[in-house]
């Protein structure tokens, strides 16, 4: 009964626990009223922590940020989803407003690491919350689930992956260890970041259908 009423009713009109229980199952039509009922929540969480440091956040880093969020909910079959209680009383709303609060502070003590950014050093003592026992365990998932999408990129994106990505090289070491110049490296930085999503995005939907 309850599944015929769910059924019919017009995705607005879920409840919360309904539109999750839907998502974990990975309906295409529930994702998608995720980001129109959270998106503007979700940005709204990255701006308040980025907020102090647009000397050295710019609006990329705040997309980034974005798109590192929804594979962090998507990692590991969806586990940080499935974290959620509502039998506790809390909100789906304030629940995924810690997990994007927690993805953007990650990213800031990310950058935090980095030389030459000592104006975002303030992230690692404001930014100070408890890790989760699996963060660790998360990432590895996280780019697992990256590297398969990576298989359909060229040999040469691949590489260019590893080499910002994940050995975390500046602009003009990419440039040079790969031959080209540094403002192609943020050219194509931000093409394969825009073809990543749109992979992973699609991977998602393949799952869902």
């Amino acid at each position: 009964m309850t599944e015929t009423r769910t059924t019919l009713l017009d995705p607005k009109d879920w409840t919360d626990n309904e539109l999750l229980a839907r998502m974990l199952v990975r309906e295409g039509k529930a994702w998608r009223e995720f980001h129109r009922r959270f998106d503007r929540l979700v940005y709204r969480c990255i701006h308040k922590v980025t907020g102090r440091f647009r000397s050295v956040i710019s609006d990329e880093d705040v997309r980034e940020i974005y798109a590192q969020f929804l594979m962090n909910i998507t990692a590991r079959d969806m586990r940080k989803l499935r974290a959620y209680r509502p039998e506790k009383g809390n909100k789906l709303s304030s629940w995924i407003g810690l997990l994007a609060t927690n993805t953007a502070w990650d990213y800031l003590r990310g950058i935090a690491r980095r030389p030459q950014t000592t104006d975002v050093c303030e992230a690692e003592e404001l930014g100070t919350m408890d890790s989760s026992p699996y963060d660790e365990v998360v990432t590895k998932e996280r780019w697992a689930l990256v590297n398969e999408a990576l298989q359909s990129f060229s040999k040469k994106d691949r590489r260019f992956v590893k080499l910002y990505f994940v050995d975390g090289l500046e602009p003009d070491e990419v440039a040079q260890a790969m031959n080209v110049s540094v403002k192609t490296v943020y050219s194509k930085k931000h093409k394969i970041r825009c073809r990543l999503e749109r992979v992973l995005s699609e991977r998602l939907m393949q799952d869902a259908a």
